[in-house]
C-alpha cells in the first residue's frame, strides 16, 4: 500500500492511501472460497455451493471487511512512521482523483495533538478538598429513607409545609382559559418544589374543598407557551389535605432495604458504606475540576483541533437537548453556545493524555477492578453487573477511560502544589 501525507492546516493532516485493486480482489476471492467450503445454503450440498451464489450472498460484506482492515493497517502504519499523535477519529473517504490505473485510493483527514511543550505539573496550585461521613450524615439518610416510605393520613385542618394537597386548577390569561374545558388535576407536597413556588405558597392555609384565585407571574422559560412570561389568574381548588406518616425504623423496615438480618447496626454500616462511596466520587469530581481549571489557566493559549472541539460541542448540545426533552421542553440543537466549554474539555482531555504518555502511566488493573466492584455493589446482583461489563467492550472501554483519567488526575494532584480544605459531607456532595 502506498501512502502520502500532507499538511492542510496547523493541526490538520491528510493521508492518501493507494493499493492495487488486484490485491484487494485476491484477498476477497480467497475469503469467499473459505466460506464456500463450509457454507450451508438450502438447495445445495455442503461445499458445493456455486461461486456466483457465494459472491451474491457474502461478496459485499467480505469486500467491506477486508478493505476496512487494509485501510486501518495502512493508516496505523503511516501514523507510526510519521509519529503523529492523533486527536479524534479520522474521516476516510474514497478518492477517484488520486487513484491510478488498477488502483484504489482513499483519503484520510485527521487532526493531531498540539505541541504543549513541557507540561510541568509541579507549577500548578490545586485545592484538594477532604470530608468524612459523620454519624449525623447517617441519621439524615435514615430520615430520608423514612420519608421515601411515608404514607399519607387525611386531615381536616389547614394545609401546612410538608402536607400533601390534591388539587384541581385552571388559569386565565389575556382572556383565554387554560385548559379551554375542564381542569388540570394534580398533587404536590407543600415546600417540595414539585409545583410552581407561587402556587405551593398559596396552598398553605387552605383546607379540603376550599377554592381561591391567585395571581401568578410565570417565568419566560415556562414550558406552556400561553403562560410563558405572562401574569395569569390561577383558580385553585384544594380537594384533600393529608399529613405524612413516617414508618418506624424497625426490623421490617430495615429488611426492606436488603439487610436480611434486620439488624440496626448493620443497616447503619451499609448506609455508611454507600455514603462513603458517594463521597469518594464527589471528591474525585471536585479534584478533577480543580486540576482541570489549573491546566486550562496554564495552557489556554494553545490552539485546539477545531473539528474535535466542534464535535465535542455538538455532543454537549445533544445531551442538553435530551435532558430538556425528558423535562417536557424542546430546545434547538446548536453547538455555538457550547463551544467555549467544549474547547476547555478538549484541552483538559488532551493534556491528561499527553501527561500519561510522557510519563508512561498505565492503567492499573487493581484500580479498575476496585471501581468495577464499587459500581456493581450498587445493584442487587453485583456478579451479573461485573459479567455485563466484562462481556461488553463498549462498557469496558468507557470504564477504562474513566479510571485512567482519574488515575492521571491523582498523579497530577500529588505532584502539584496543593492546599487542603475540609468540607462537611453535605457540602462535599453538593453539585458544583
Amino acid at each position: 500500500m502506498q501512502v502520502s501525507v500532507e499538511s492542510i492546516g496547523d493541526l490538520e493532516r491528510r493521508l492518501t492511501f493507494r493499493l492495487p485493486a488486484q490485491s484487494l480482489d485476491s484477498q476477497v476471492g480467497g475469503r469467499l472460497r473459505e466460506i464456500a467450503r463450509g457454507a450451508r445454503i438450502k438447495g445445495f450440498r455442503p461445499g458445493k455451493v456455486p461461486t456466483k451464489v457465494i459472491e451474491q450472498r457474502y461478496g459485499q460484506q467480505v469486500r467491506a471487511e477486508i478493505l476496512d482492515g487494509l485501510l486501518r493497517e495502512g493508516f496505523d502504519n503511516a501514523i507510526r512512521e510519521q509519529t503523529f499523535r492523533i486527536a479524534g477519529n479520522p474521516q476516510i473517504v474514497p478518492s477517484t482523483e488520486a487513484a491510478g490505473e488498477g488502483e484504489l485510493a482513499y483519503v484520510a483527514t485527521f487532526e493531531v495533538v498540539p505541541d504543549f511543550g513541557e507540561v510541568d505539573v509541579e507549577k500548578l496550585n490545586v485545592m484538594r478538598h477532604t470530608a468524612e461521613v459523620e454519624d449525623a450524615d447517617i441519621d439524615r439518610m435514615v430520615e430520608n429513607l423514612r420519608t421515601q416510605r411515608r404514607s399519607w393520613n387525611p386531615v381536616e385542618r389547614a394545609a401546612k409545609e410538608g402536607d400533601l394537597v390534591e388539587l384541581e386548577m385552571w388559569s386565565e390569561v389575556n382572556g383565554e382559559r387554560l385548559p379551554a374545558e375542564g381542569v388540570e388535576i394534580g398533587s404536590t407536597v407543600i415546600g417540595s418544589g414539585m409545583m410552581f413556588a407561587g402556587i405551593e405558597t398559596a396552598l398553605a392555609g387552605m383546607t379540603g374543598d376550599e377554592q381561591k384565585t391567585i395571581k401568578v407571574d410565570f417565568p419566560a422559560e415556562w414550558p406552556v407557551p400561553q403562560l410563558a412570561g405572562q401574569s395569569a389568574d390561577v383558580n385553585v381548588h384544594a380537594i384533600h389535605v393529608s399529613e405524612p406518616m413516617l414508618p418506624d425504623v424497625d426490623r421490617l423496615f430495615i429488611k426492606s432495604f436488603g439487610v436480611k438480618s434486620g439488624d440496626p447496626e448493620q443497616f447503619r454500616l451499609d448506609i455508611r458504606s454507600n455514603l462513603e462511596r458517594e463521597l469518594k466520587g464527589a471528591l474525585m469530581n471536585r479534584l478533577r475540576r480543580e486540576v482541570g481549571e489549573q491546566l486550562i489557566a496554564a495552557y489556554s493559549q494553545v490552539e485546539m483541533p477545531p473539528r474535535l472541539v466542534e464535535n465535542e460541542a455538538r455532543a454537549m448540545a445533544n445531551n442538553a437537548a435530551e435532558q430538556a426533552r425528558q423535562q417536557g421542553q424542546r430546545i434547538e440543537v446548536v453547538p455555538g453556545p457550547f463551544m467555549d466549554a467544549a474547547r476547555k474539555r478538549v484541552l483538559v482531555g488532551l493534556l491528561v493524555g499527553e501527561i500519561a504518555r510522557n510519563h508512561d502511566l498505565r492503567l492499573e488493573s487493581k484500580r479498575l477492578n476496585e471501581t468495577l466492584r464499587l459500581i456493581a455493589s450498587t445493584y442487587e446482583e453485583p456478579d451479573q453487573v461485573v459479567e455485563l461489563y466484562r462481556n461488553d467492550p463498549q462498557l469496558m472501554n468507557g470504564l477504562q477511560a474513566r479510571v485512567m483519567e482519574e488515575q492521571v488526575i491523582d498523579w497530577i494532584a500529588e505532584r502539584a502544589q496543593h492546599t487542603e480544605q475540609a468540607l462537611s459531607f453535605q457540602d462535599a456532595i453538593r453539585p458544583q
